[in-house]
């Protein structure tokens, strides 16, 4: 089921708020240092107009589990500094070799690849100096460890860096549904599985709407990505944002099933993702939203 206009408009309205508070938080976040170049490096990629989906998913959950999502935006923030980091990193010669990321030059093509690496360790780092803190009104010390420790993961090397290390690996080379499942559940599905988790123990969730949370976020990341691939295969540069066409040396999920068959997979994971909410409700509709939302984009 398509989302009906006044659905969008509604969801529209959300993310907007959600994405300016995110934005506005992130600013007051990122302590400036010693190293200007990297300064610079790190602030354009970080400012860069993004659709901060990680960051506010985070944020709807603790919602949906009648948390105070205004309690967590700075660890929301810090989501969205790794997430950051990570594009900075993929979009480097030696891994993807990008020249355009939402809708500028990669970092590397402005600052150089030294202040690019840079600057992308520097936000991994102030992400989780910003959890070690602690801020006012937020959640106390054993939570923020539980949300750095899972964040951690979510980026380690059975998270993002095993599924980056794989799809290098794979190049030019034709691989199985499996692999291609594990690539992408890990390059993509953790941080978003992670950004769900937050929001869940930000909230005290019981272990059940944890998982089920987790859950929705595994299907939404992998819908997510296989979108991405069709943006690659259907899209332009200038309305994606990004490069597209980068894929056709990689097993994608469109090469391996097709355009309408990525489309079909697409609205299966959605559905799972859905399926995972039962139990929340009328109040998860906005989760909801945000899945008919992730399969619509078009960047």
């Amino acid at each position: 089921m398509r989302l009906t206009a006044a659905d969008f408009g509604a969801l529209e309205a959300t993310l907007q708020k959600r994405r300016a508070q995110v934005d506005e938080t992130l600013r007051s976040l990122a302590v400036a240092g010693h190293a200007p170049g990297v300064q610079r490096a790190l602030e354009d990629s970080l400012y860069a107009p993004g659709k901060r989906l990680r960051p506010i998913l985070a944020l709807l959950v603790a919602d949906v589990l009648r948390g105070d999502p205004e309690s967590v935006v700075p660890a929301a923030c810090a989501i969205e500094m790794v997430h950051t980091a990570s594009l900075i990193l993929d979009d480097l010669p030696c891994m993807d070799d990008a020249e355009t990321r939402r809708g500028r030059p990669t970092c590397h093509k402005v600052h150089g690849e030294a202040n690019a690496i840079l600057a992308a360790f520097a936000l991994l780092n102030r992400a989780f100096e910003i959890l070690a803190e602690g801020w006012p009104d937020g959640p106390d010390a054993a939570t923020r460890a539980a949300i750095a420790g899972e964040l951690a993961r979510a980026v380690g090397t059975d998270g993002m860096i095993a599924g980056q290390a794989q799809d290098l690996a794979l190049t030019d080379r034709t691989i199985d549904f499996p692999t291609l499942e594990f690539i992408h559940s890990r390059k993509t599905g953790a941080l978003f599985m992670a950004s769900a988790d937050l929001g869940a123990l930000a909230a005290r969730a019981r272990p059940a709407e944890r998982a089920a949370v987790v859950a929705y976020a595994k299907n939404l990341g992998l819908a997510f990505q296989i979108v991405d691939d069709l943006i690659d295969v259907t899209g332009r540069t200038g309305e994606a944002g990004k490069d597209v066409g980068k894929d056709l040396k990689k097993t994608t999920f469109v090469s391996f099933s097709g355009i309408e068959g990525a489309r079909a997979l697409a609205e299966e994971l959605i559905a799972a993702s859905q399926e995972a909410l039962v139990a929340f409700g009328p109040r998860a509709q906005p989760l909801r939203d945000l899945a008919r939302y992730v399969v619509t984009r078009r960047r």
